[in-house]
């Protein structure tokens, strides 16, 4: 999404701090990739996908509701059209399964679990891990994600004024230590800074978008960016075999004192037609699946807020007056991390292969058509938000959140493979920001430039080093 693909990156065309005019307000506009006029030939592509895929999206896209490409890689048909991503993702889902190419992408690490599984293995998984994220159980959680937030505020209380930290690195941190109080009730089973940095490693390796995955390779073909993965597969492998050994003794020796936490649920799942239990695979996929989806998207939605309120002080002193007012709804936060995820949205784009063909849109697609939904492109489209390319957490302030398409906003997707979690992170993310924000004045390091880049999520290019401060009372 450069004007061209070959220009280096300025400053310049990073736009954060500019405003638009909005009624009698300016509205930051934070930085993204300019569309591209036209779209890029098959080698320049390639590269792009593999540097950052954001920057390979065309003008057409974010102005038409569904975009047709066929291409030497195959028909690519891009839909952001709110009725036709319906029938995709709820009215005809069967059609349209999850498709090589999003697995190769992901890698091995999580293949068997909840994220990538089909058909009756995932319906199973999700029923017998629906408990975890029951809105009562979510609500229940809230004292333990609010001891590891005040955690983290004394620890920063302990900084000197004008410390820089990476708040990319601490949201991660942080997201991992809710982890660890909440759905892994006796942790995860090794340090927990160990675990973040192998975490980084796998995101970092395995979310470029390889040419040899799009070619359709088969796996033992290797590719070379990967191979930093396979240390950080190896020892979520190895921690999570020592937490289901500890576990099922846990169980074999007095099942009634061992805690009901996810561990617990996936040892305890079952077939409900075949009564078979889940495979070692499985359990290890879809903890590892939980430990990186439950800390990355937290901490980059909170890692992206942060970095949008240090360009709106007017939104930030709103946080403060309504945490400083004790508000147990916490409704301007919650309308800053919800506006986050729109401009920033974690999942960046949903594929699915068309099983058979069908018709979007009045569009016919053909059988093995990978259709593609990008939450990142569909949020941005002018023809469903009000300037999107400005910072305007209004939008998802009640009195007008009921105006927003239902399937115009897919931070998390939707249909039934809606992210089991979103209200885990949605709650965590919003205590987080209001403490945080009541008690410090953030401001990005002096000569940081940030960029969004896509991996398998979307976070700043370089983490987000800030400069820390005791908030200002005066």
């Amino acid at each position: 999404m450069l004007p061209d693909a070959g220009a280096k990156l300025q400053p310049t065309r990073e736009r954060g701090g500019e405003s638009e005019a909005f009624g009698e307000t300016a509205l930051p506009v934070p930085p993204f990739p300019e569309p591209l006029k036209t779209a890029l030939g098959v080698g320049s592509l390639l590269l792009t996908l593999w540097r950052n895929p954001l920057e390979a999206w065309t003008r057409r896209h974010f102005d038409e509701p569904i975009v047709f490409e066929r291409t030497a890689l195959g028909e690519f048909v891009v839909v952001s059209d709110p009725g036709a991503i319906r029938h995709v993702l709820v009215d005809n889902a069967s059609n349209y399964g999850k498709g090589e190419l999003q697995r190769r992408v992901l890698g091995k690490a999580m293949r068997s679990g909840l994220l990538l599984a089909e058909g009756e293995t995932w319906h199973g998984q999700r029923k017998a891990l629906a408990p975890a994220f029951a809105h009562r159980a979510v609500t229940d959680f809230a004292p333990a994600m609010q001891a590891a937030i005040d955690d983290l505020t004394e620890r920063w209380r302990a900084l000197t004024d004008g410390s820089v930290i990476d708040v990319g690195a601490e949201m991660a941190r942080l997201a991992l230590d809710v982890l660890t109080h909440t759905v892994f009730a006796e942790g995860l089973g090794g340090d927990r800074e160990e675990i973040r940095r192998n975490m980084r490693v796998y995101f970092d390796s395995v979310g470029h978008i390889d040419a040899f995955d799009l070619l359709g390779l088969p796996d033992f073909v290797p590719r070379v960016g990967r191979w930093r993965a396979l240390s950080a597969e190896n020892y979520f492998h190895a921690a999570v075999d020592r937490l289901l050994g500890a576990r099922r003794r846990q169980l074999a020796a007095d099942a009634a004192r061992a805690p009901h936490d996810l561990l617990t649920l996936l040892l305890a799942a079952r077939n409900e037609v075949t009564g078979r239990s889940l495979s070692e695979a499985e359990i290890r996929d879809n903890l590892v699946t939980f430990v990186a989806a439950g800390h990355e998207t937290t901490a980059n939605a909170l890692t992206w807020s942060f970095y949008l309120l240090t360009l709106s002080p007017q939104w930030r002193d709103r946080l403060r007056r309504e945490a400083d007012g004790g508000a147990p709804e916490l409704v301007q936060a919650r309308a800053v991390v919800e506006e986050a995820l729109r401009l920033y949205p974690p999942l960046v784009a949903i594929s699915r292969e068309a099983l058979a063909a069908d018709e979007l849109a009045g569009r016919r697609i053909g059988r093995g058509a990978m259709v593609v939904i990008a939450p990142y492109v569909l949020h941005r489209q002018l023809a469903l938000w009000d300037r999107p390319e400005a910072f305007d957490p209004r939008r998802f302030l009640p009195e007008r959140k009921a105006e927003i398409p239902r399937f115009a906003y897919l931070p998390f997707g939707a249909g039934p493979r809606i992210c089991i979690g979103a209200a885990f992170a949605l709650q965590e993310a919003t205590l987080a920001l209001s403490a945080i924000t009541r008690e410090f004045d953030l401001t990005v390091a002096p000569g940081h430039i940030v960029w969004p880049q896509q991996r398998v999520t979307l976070a700043p290019r370089g983490g987000l080093p800030v400069v820390v401060r005791r908030r200002s009372r005066g």
